[in-house]
Formats: structure tokens, sequence, C-alpha cells
């Protein structure tokens, strides 16, 4: 508890300060604690890059804060009913749906060049191509089966099945082609590193949303002005400053001292944290909103070789973690322990499943039956005198991470398993360490998701990324398993409500008996907003509230 206490004293030194007005209201700047790997919507899934993203280059669909699927940079949500979705049968005999959407008529990039279905088709391609590394690759490549447009505003989408949540496509972003075309043709391999969202971000033409991106300073702050090609409500504050502060206790101390007006609650102060700093806040000076959300904090292992490939160790793992005490004694008992990915808010929870409540006695068992004995030393090892020691890996500077990786490398120590910390900088973890599977050890990260959302691109065992498919996917634990795959295909297909739910019920439990993942928690969001900053409405799922910041205003 020692990091939770030098949080809390930076706090007091600060106790007393008055956070800043909103004075002119020409700027507001917001803290954040993470820096986006990059700026292209298509690549390394990070919130940090959805956050920034959610005021300047926004998906075609999302969900609102009501948990329904709605359309952004489209027109209207396609449906059987209103005639944009209609069931066909495709050139090679499948069925599929062919669904049409228009986009907004007066969206236009910063530079003035009308988005079009150019831009659309454009985003498709580079999203199916093989070499190009896109996250969730197997959307673009297999679940579509062709693009059409119909005019500069209207295309449409050919399903290769007929899927029951087809309408919703967030993954789905235009990409500006009279910019970036060049650059992905002369090697959609490295298009990555070369597309001018990491090399020139400054340039208007790569946004349309209320904002746009005007300066870049690597790992330390994001600041966007009002696009004045933007066709909707104009936003209230000329400029928006985005600093990173990667330390989460230096987060709050800027807040109080006046460096910055809000912390985005979607990366900002863990649970634990904005519980000791609410109790420190003058009253009245912030509104407070605790959001849970679908937020699955859990540890992705390398299951490809030993020792995780084992099923006893994970699940010694698992009973080896006092995850309860973490929960009791570092969030107040608010963040419950998870047992899937699937969060018990989502519709199609099941907690019907199997539970790992903290059990020593089961866990050394299980090593035992494994081969790891206990050496002289204190340290289990196998026949060959290998060591159990892995090394663990999380965000650094998030304190509460940090904390939560020392009680379980004390919890796992006493089991005698060696485990080492080695953290990094988000936009390291993110960038290249978890994408290209390069940690050997586990890795503690968050996933957030959309209401029922099919873990496809995380379980799936077409979705492992790998050098020859340039990193695509988000299997980062290498996870194979034939019954997963069948399961989350017929998802995707299988519509009536008792068929479904038994899908998703036998999901969730072959997870938990399993383990593709370590779960720990279900998170909640803490949200600070000064009194006078009005508009912020937190969702509980993977769109951030930026997606509305023409909303936001500053109270006179």
């Amino acid at each position: 508890m020692q990091l939770l206490f030098v949080f809390c004293a930076l706090i007091l030194a600060f106790f007393g300060s008055l956070p800043a007005k909103a004075g002119s209201h020409a700027q507001l700047r917001i803290g954040m604690s993470q820096f986006p790997s990059s700026l292209h919507p298509s690549f390394d899934d990070m919130t940090a890059k959805s956050y920034v993203l959610g005021m300047s280059q926004r998906p075609v669909t999302a969900h609102d804060a009501n948990w329904q699927p709605i359309c952004i940079l489209c027109t209207e949500l396609p449906t059987y009913a209103n005639g944009r979705a209609k069931k066909e049968t495709l050139k090679d005999g499948r069925h599929g749906i062919a669904a049409t959407y228009t986009i907004q008529p007066k969206a236009t990039w910063g530079d003035g060049v009308p988005v079009t279905t150019k831009d659309i088709l454009f985003g498709w391609e580079v999203g199916k191509h093989p070499q190009s590394g896109v996250g969730n690759s197997d959307f673009f490549a297999r679940d579509i089966a062709s693009v059409t447009a119909i005019d500069d505003k209207n295309f449409t989408i050919h399903f290769s099945k007929e899927q029951c949540e087809f309408a919703s496509i967030s993954d789905f972003f235009a990409l500006p082609e009279h910019l970036e075309r060049k650059i992905f043709e002369q090697d959609p391999a490295t298009y990555k590193n070369r597309t001018l969202y990491n090399t020139a971000p400054a340039n208007p033409g790569l946004y349309w949303g209320p904002y746009k991106v005007v300066k870049v300073d690597s790992g330390a702050s994001i600041t966007l002005d009002k696009n004045p090609t933007w066709y909707g409500a104009q936003p209230a504050f000329d400029t928006i400053t985005v600093k990173i502060i990667e330390n989460s206790a230096a987060l709050a101390a800027n807040l109080l001292s006046g460096d910055i007006d809000y912390i985005a609650g979607e990366l900002g102060l863990a649970l634990d944290q904005a519980i000791a700093f609410e109790k420190r806040l003058k009253p009245g000076a912030y509104q407070v909103v605790y959001k849970p959300g679908l937020i699955y904090e859990h540890i992705d292992l390398d299951l490809d070789q030993l020792p995780f490939n084992d099923l006893r160790l994970r699940q010694a793992l698992m009973y080896g973690m006092n995850r309860e005490k973490i929960n009791r004694t570092l969030f107040d008992g608010k963040q419950p322990v998870a047992a899937t990915d699937v969060n018990p808010l989502d519709t199609v929870y099941n907690k019907d499943v199997k539970q790992y409540a903290y059990d020593p006695d089961a866990a050394a068992k299980l090593l035992d039956d494994a081969g790891w004995k206990t050496a002289p030393d204190g340290v289990r090892a196998n026949a060959k005198g290998e060591k159990l020691s892995f090394t663990l890996s999380t965000t650094a500077g998030n304190k509460t991470r940090e904390v939560i990786e020392q009680a379980l490398q004390s919890d796992w120590k006493k089991l005698g398993i060696d485990v080492k910390i080695e953290n990094q900088p988000a936009r390291v973890l993110f960038g290249d360490t978890i994408r290209e599977r390069k940690f050997k050890g586990g890795v503690m990260f968050a996933w957030t998701s959309a209401p029922k959302n099919i873990p496809k691109t995380s379980l799936h065992s077409s979705m492992i990324p790998t050098a020859a498919n340039n990193y695509a996917g988000q299997n980062y634990s290498g996870y194979i398993n034939k019954n997963i795959d069948k399961i989350i295909d017929d998802l995707e297909v299988v519509c009536a409500p008792k068929a479904n739910q038994a899908l998703w019920d036998s999901l969730q439990k072959i997870y938990a008996d399993d383990l593709p993942a370590l779960p720990l928690y279900y998170r909640a969001e803490a949200y600070f907003i000064p009194q006078w900053l009005k508009g912020i409405i937190p969702t509980g799922h993977m769109q951030p509230t930026t997606l509305w910041i023409e909303n936001w205003s500053a109270a006179e």
C-alpha cells in the first residue's frame, strides 16, 4: 500500500488550491494518463487514441450513452424496415445482406475536400489488405464481401453472411483517400509507420470532426483547434489541449494546481485514487461521477510456450491471487472480481461459471501436479531444474496497477513463483510489445468493449498477430480453441434470443474453465468534472465522451 500513501501525500500537498476557472472559455485543458502510439484510426487500438479521435476523426457508427447503436458519419442506420437493408445472394451462392449508408451531406475534411465514398472504399481497402496489419482485419476481409459506391455520398456494404448485428460498424472509418492513397500504395506492409497520421499529424485534411489536430508534442501533449469545415453544432472551446501525465498522482496534482481543467474519466484516476481524492476536495468544486462500465482488467499470458500452455499452471495462478482482498483494500469493494471477459452489466452475462476464490492450497497442489516442485531456495522448479519465473508488465506510472502487481507478486511468491516486474510507457506497451507479442510473461491491461461485443478479435484463433499478417488481430495470448472459434462464428449468425444466449453461456463457461487470460476485475471510471464544465455524459463502454464534445459547454 506504500504507493497509495505516496499518492495521498501528493494530494495533501496541493489540498486547498482551487481548480482553474473557465475564464474566457477559449481553451479547455484536459489531462490524460496515456499517449496514443498512433492517431491513425485503424491501427493500435488504445483508449487514448479513441479519446482524441472522438473530437476529430469519428467512425461511421457508434453506441450512445444509452447503449444503443447510432449513426455518426452516416445519416441513418440501415434496417429491413427502412429499406436500407436487404437480404441478397452473393455471386458465390452465399446468403448475405446489402446495407446502404449515406454519408453526412456536409461532412468535409479539414482541408476543404468533401468526405465521399472514395474515402469509405479506401478505408475498406486498407482494412482488408493482408499486409496492412489492421487490428480487426477479419471484419474487412471476410465479413464484408464488397463495398460499392452508389454516388459520392451513398454506399452499400455487401456482408458475406446474414449477421444479427450487421448495421453497427464502429470499426469502420473513412480515410482521406486524397492524402493517404499514394502512401499506402507505395508499400502496404509499412503504411502503418508512414501514414500522415504519424508523420504529419497536424495536416488538417486528416480530420473531419468538430476539431482538428494542430500540434503533437510526442509523449507530452496534443493540441486541437476548431475545425472550420465542421458541419454540426459549433463546439464551445476554440482550443483543446490534451496534456499527457502518465504518473497518476501527478495527474491529480495538476488538476488541483490549475495546470489542467479536467481529467479524462476514460484515462484518469483509478477507483482507489479517486475515492481518496474525492475526500480531499473542497465541497462543490467538482461533480464526481463513478461510472461502472464494460471494462475488463486482466492479464494476458504467452500461451505458446511453457509454463503458460499448461492449464494447471494458469489455474494455480488464479487460485493463488487474493483478488477479493485487492478489491476490498484498494477499491472499497466497488470493483467486483471478474470471472470472464463478459461484464455483469451486459445483457448476455452468465453468472454460472467456474469461480476462482483465493485458495493457496489448491494452487500448490496444481503446481505439484504440473511438476513444479519447491526447491531449497523457495522457488519452484521442474525436473530439468528450470525455475518457475516470469515477468509481469503493465503501463508504467499507473500507480494502481503497480500496487496490484506488487500484491500479485507477493501472493505468487508464497507459492514459490518468482515474478519480476518490468513496466513500460503505454505507447510502447501497446505500440509494439503487446501488438507484436513481444512479451514472454504476463501483461496486465484492460479491454473496453461495446454492448454484446463478440470477442472475435481477442479470442478467435484467426486473429493471432504474427509477422506473416503484419500483426493484425488482438488475440495476443495466442489462444487456440476450435470450440471457441465455432461459438464466435455462430454468435454472428444465430439470432434467435434463446439460441443466441445459449452460445454466450457456452462461451463464458469455456472461458472460465480454460483461462485464455487471467481475469482480475470489472472496472469503474471516475469522472471529476469541474462545476463550470457541462455536457459530459459517460457512456460506460468503449465509445468515449468526446464523440459528443460539441455538446460540452462552459457555464458563465
